[in-house]
């Protein structure tokens, strides 16, 4: 295959790099300074976001809320735009490399929230921002203090439901598009039915009843507030929804630099992944030849879902597995395990299980006391039909399950965690993260799994179908990449997306539209593939240049070890030959 070189553009180029000169009043100069205005920064970042701060482990946001306000929103955009000026005049030759390294994150993620405000229109066009903004699942799902404690913090933000839904209601644009309108009416819904059910079934050991009383009546005044904006949705949005969530070439293009430091066109990048679909399908059908000549690769990937666990061992096989894959990372010497702590395979909470099948839950970096992390997996209902039950499980076959377990575990999220925790890494790292190199390491570990042998005792078959698997996820992962430009920049509709996926992807109606669905309103979806593929081909170079002293599991901490970086500045890091640092892919 011809490769194709995808530029990393330093935040430098964006800004100039040159030293400015010393007499210049109010020039961002040296590291000290730098790193005032960095905790300045966050200060604000997170007293306007303590959602964020809460999840981060920082408790002292516990029972705030974002002022969504009009006048908040214009004040927290001024805000944005007058850190990034000040970051624009930086003397960033006065900074030490490391400092610089931060500098460049926090100039990334500054610029980052500006395109949010003014490309993507979170709080004038996406109702989605909106429709779960009464969010309190953390208070339940995460024990770092006493429950009643937890419980203030959830009547202190219950009574503000009616507020935010009032302000939001005045934020968004008159027309929306069709899309984010629906999808904000299910998650509305969903989270009126989780106030009004799983949220009281994890609050029923309170004994306190005048906390409780309360929390009656504020969760009545919330759960009407979120039902009332569904409705609202439904009545006054919907008739006149539109098609137009596309954010076009320009706003695409400035996504792909200030995310990931892409400067390669969107069609470029589309060349790219439509060149890896081709390759991936032709594995996909090699894998499916060795399990059964005789049928449709498709037809072989759909029995090989029929091999699953039943709804009484889906845990217990999980766990089995989970600690199976831990110990052939240490045994093929894979990647180091800074830690001997397990993360916990357990059902999907109650009142989480409309999230999805299988879903990782790790403790903020800050998190100082409920420091558990939890692999929940979402059995079957005993009240489902026996053709629901089997449909269910068929997503648990055993090679998938593996695969998700990879990805969501070990050596995938769960140990990127470990490695965050462990590492060096500063508070501007621990908290800005790369969307390519977060799902983008966690979807390289199913390939990089297979080709080191999980899976594989000498049976072609068995070997086979773990290929498969991990190449159906690829797949996934693939069309994502195709559809996203497509959508935004070529004019891709719903259904045409939908029908790219059923083709590709070879799965039913139902779950390729879903995908198709979170495309118009998930752009940066392609950053799946984008991240395994910048991760493989720094392999591939950092191989050349260490040459005999190369080891998988070197390699791996390396990667790890640094935070949550851009890949192209990983390049600088790992790699010596200068030359070689913009050519990512």
């Amino acid at each position: 295959m011809k490769k194709i070189s995808l530029l990393f553009i330093p935040l430098c180029i964006l800004v100039s790099c040159k030293p400015k000169p010393a007499a210049d009043t109010g020039v961002l100069s040296g590291d000290a300074a730098f790193q005032k205005l960095a905790d300045e920064y966050l200060d604000g970042y997170l007293a306007w976001r303590p959602a964020n701060g809460v999840a981060l482990g920082y408790h002292q946001y516990d029972g705030k809320v974002t002022d969504i306000s009009k006048a908040s929103l214009d004040k927290e955009l001024a805000r944005l735009k007058d850190y990034d000026a000040k970051l624009s005049a930086a003397d960033t030759a006065s900074f030490s490399p490391k400092t610089f390294y931060d500098f460049r994150i926090l100039r990334s993620a500054v610029k980052q929230e500006i395109w949010t405000f003014d490309d993507l229109g979170t709080y004038t066009k996406n109702p989605m921002t909106y429709a779960g903004a009464v969010d309190v699942s953390i208070y339940v799902k995460r024990n770092f203090a006493p429950l009643e404690d937890r419980l203030k913090s959830i009547i202190a933000i219950e009574k503000l439901a009616p507020k935010l839904i009032a302000d939001a209601k005045k934020n968004l644009n008159d027309t929306l598009a069709k899309p984010y309108v629906e999808t904000a009416i299910q998650i509305a819904q969903g989270s009126a039915d989780f106030l009004g059910g799983d949220l009281k079934v994890a609050l029923k050991d309170v004994k306190n009843d005048t906390l409780m009383k309360s929390f009656n009546t504020v969760n009545d005044a919330a759960i009407a507030a979120v039902k009332d904006f569904a409705v609202y949705l439904q009545k006054e949005k919907l008739p006149k929804a539109n098609n137009k969530y596309a954010i076009g070439t320009a706003s695409y293009q400035k996504m792909l630099l200030y995310n990931e430091g892409i400067r390669l066109s969107p069609d470029k990048i589309l060349q790219i992944g439509l060149t890896e679909l081709t390759k991936e399908q032709s594995s996909f059908n090699a894998a499916a030849h060795i399990i059964n000549p005789n049928k449709k690769p498709v037809d072989v990937y759909h029995d090989l879902q029929k091999d699953h666990p039943t709804a009484e061992t889906l845990i217990p096989d999980a766990k089995k597995t989970l600690e199976q894959i831990r110990q052939f990372l240490i045994d093929k010497n894979i990647v180091t395990m800074p830690s001997e702590v397990r993360v916990k395979v357990e059902e999907t909470p109650q009142y989480a299980r409309a999230t999805g099948t299988a879903s990782m839950d790790t403790p903020g970096p800050f998190e100082t006391k409920a420091t558990e992390a939890y692999y929940y997996i979402t059995p079957v209902d005993s009240k489902w039909t026996a053709q629901q039950k089997e449909d269910w499980l068929k997503q648990f076959d055993f090679y998938t399950t593996d695969n998700v377990t990879i990805h969501e575990a070990y050596p995938g999220h769960y140990t990127q965690f470990l490695h965050l925790n462990a590492s060096s890494a500063t508070r501007l790292e621990k908290i800005f993260g790369s969307y390519a190199y977060v799902e983008g390491w966690a979807h390289y570990c199913e390939k990089m799994m297979t080709d080191a042998g999980y899976g594989n005792t000498g049976d072609s078959v068995k070997a086979a179908k773990y290929r498969l698997a991990q190449s159906g996820d690829a797949l996934l992962r693939l069309c994502r990449l195709c559809v996203s430009i497509k959508t935004h920049t070529q004019g891709m509709n719903v259904d045409d997306a939908t029908k790219f996926f059923m083709n590709n992807w070879h799965q039913g109606d139902k779950p390729s539209r879903q995908e198709a669905l979170r495309g118009t309103f998930d752009p940066g979806y392609l950053f799946y593939t984008i991240g395994k593929l910048e991760i493989l081909k720094l392999r591939e170079d950092y191989k050349k240049q260490e040459g005999a002293n190369y080891s998988l599991k070197k390699f791996n901490d390396e990667v790890l070890d640094h935070g949550m970086p851009q890949i192209g500045m990983l390049r600088e890091i790992m790699l010596k030959d200068k030359s070689t640092w913009g050519d990512v892919l």
